[in-house]
């Protein structure tokens, strides 16, 4: 497990609890907007945290914190995901998991052993448009399992899309929004441009907020909760 980063207190990423957030190195993706390019780029890799100092730091926080959020990178790309969860869960921490979606047999595994408390899936485009997206080869009928999974899943949820003006448009958010009908929650995040793995992509911008009020308003006749972040 190579841990790239730990945030040790957190009051947003977690809905409703307070957490840490541990940033795992590695990502089978390589948006151009990625705002963690530090995860992404092994040029810009630093010194890993040892996965013994991070539980010991965590046997530190029992009352403290609530839960923890593994996030990257993508979490999911590393074998030995289940197992350090496990030792999460056994010290009585909540876990959230972020994910691109894109191993849906791991995110079926953590399900069926019921080791997630919460599950954030972020779908970068429609299925048709994603290779243009995440720059890699991508088999869309994982992504697809993947929202199929998280739709049943007995545990809260969210899917969420980032919004850039150049890379999607209102019809495409409106396509996602038919491929998670149905859905609980789906956040529409505005594009902020302060780090891209693309230094280029710091020029670019999100759509504009009168435009963003109109896809939600749209998107509510499916989706049960959509929120602009």
């Amino acid at each position: 497990m190579k841990i790239g980063g730990l945030q040790k207190v957190s009051l947003i990423d977690y809905p409703g609890l307070i957490s840490a957030v541990v940033f795992l190195q590695g990502c089978n993706f390589k948006c151009s907007y990625c705002h963690n390019p530090e995860l992404v780029n092994p040029s810009l890799f630093q010194r890993c945290i040892k996965e013994k100092d991070f539980m010991e730091f965590l046997n530190t926080r029992k009352g403290k914190l609530d839960a923890v959020a593994i996030t990257g990178g993508e979490p999911t790309i590393y074998d030995d995901l289940a197992p350090f969860i496990k030792k999460i869960k056994k010290m009585k921490f909540a876990v959230k998991l972020d994910t691109n979606g894109s191993q849906p047999q791991v995110i079926k595994t953590l399900l069926d052993e019921k080791l997630l408390d919460f599950i954030a899936m972020d779908i970068k485009a429609p299925l048709d448009k994603y290779k243009n997206i995440v720059k890699v080869p991508v088999n869309a009928d994982s992504i697809k399992e993947s929202i199929e999974l998280i739709l049943k899943a007995k545990i809260p949820y969210e899917f969420r899309t980032t919004i850039i003006e150049s890379q999607l448009e209102e019809d495409d958010i409106l396509q996602i929004g038919e491929l998670i009908s149905g859905a609980s929650k789906y956040v529409l995040q505005k594009f902020v441009p302060t780090k891209t793995l693309d230094k280029k992509f710091l020029k670019e911008k999100s759509f504009s907020d009168e435009k963003l009020q109109k896809i939600k308003s749209y998107l509510e006749q499916q989706i049960t909760s959509v929120t602009i972040r």
